[in-house]
């Protein structure tokens, strides 16, 4: 089992000059420590967990361009990438882009959208449930035909309507950067997981219920005759796990999500200064997690 490092804090004791470096830091710590997935949220205000709107956010993709430009073999994304926030065409851009220059690394972690606040705060539309699945899906389809170098014609959605689909430079990645659906819903989310996605990201929130989600994730695959092995499945371990006492209990906690075939495994410092915290132990999570299967 792998070990991924989700960053969703920036109150940085110093505050917001002090950003720039602490992520710089925490890219070299993670590749240092051999963790293979480091990524950010997708938020335009900070969750409520974390302290509020009123607390420090940094925009998802250009966060990313800085952490490409400091590492060299992480795997970077964001968990998740509200399908509400940008138009999918610009979408599929600045995901390309950010695999280009990462020398194909990227992963597309995109789900519905869900934060209403930030949406009405922002000004930015935000459509009744059942329409951004909608929309996500329109979106899947669309990133998937502006990735296909044999297709750059129209796109004719019930949503969105593309006159060309042009994508250039192709993306580094093949056939196409990663996709991950982020989410649990049995019926729609997990459906497109077996559409359309490479990878999956649960909440783990048990062995037992992350083993149901992947036993319904295995029937949609059956019905979209799909090859559910082809599929790589990740959880976000939403506690931090440093608070848990000591690495031989959260091992206990892990093991029985990599009896299920989880691959990585997300955690989420609650600081808002990552870098040490990755060295100190996300490093030797890494080193105990490899050897679980």
């Amino acid at each position: 089992m792998r070990v991924g490092v989700h960053i969703n804090r920036f109150d940085h004791p110093a505050g917001g000059p002090a950003l720039g470096a602490e992520l710089a830091a925490a890219g070299a710590a993670a590749e240092a420590a051999g963790v293979s997935w480091l990524s950010v949220m997708d938020h335009y205000f900070q969750m409520e967990f974390n302290g509020g709107a009123e607390n420090p956010m940094l925009e998802a993709y250009t966060t990313l361009g800085f952490l490409a430009a400091r590492t060299e073999t992480v795997r970077i994304g964001a968990l998740v990438t509200g399908v509400t926030y940008r138009h999918p065409g610009l979408l599929a851009k600045i995901a390309t882009t950010l695999d280009v220059l990462s020398g194909g690394r990227a992963t597309l972690g995109v789900g519905a959208a869900w934060y209403d606040r930030e949406h009405e705060g922002l000004g930015v539309p935000f459509p009744p449930l059942a329409e951004r699945f909608e929309r996500l899906e329109e979106t899947l389809r669309i990133c998937l035909q502006m990735w296909d170098p044999e297709e750059n014609g129209p796109f004719e959605g019930r949503h969105y309507r593309l006159a060309e689909t042009l994508c250039v430079p192709a993306p580094v990645s093949s056939p196409h950067p990663e996709i991950m659906i982020g989410g649990s819903g049995e019926k729609k989310t997990l459906r497109l997981v077996a559409r359309h996605a490479d990878a999956c990201n649960l909440f783990a929130t048990s062995p037992e219920e992350v083993s149901h989600k992947l036993d319904v994730l295995r029937g949609h695959c059956d019905t979209e005759g799909r090859d559910y092995d082809e599929i790589r499945k990740t959880v976000t371990y939403s506690a931090d796990p440093s608070d848990e006492g000591d690495l031989e209990a959260f091992t206990r906690n892990i093991t029985g999500y990599a009896k299920l075939g989880i691959d990585t495994v997300i955690l989420a410092p609650r600081i808002g200064a990552p870098a040490e915290w990755i060295e100190h132990f996300a490093a030797p999570a890494v080193q105990r997690l490899a050897g679980l299967d």
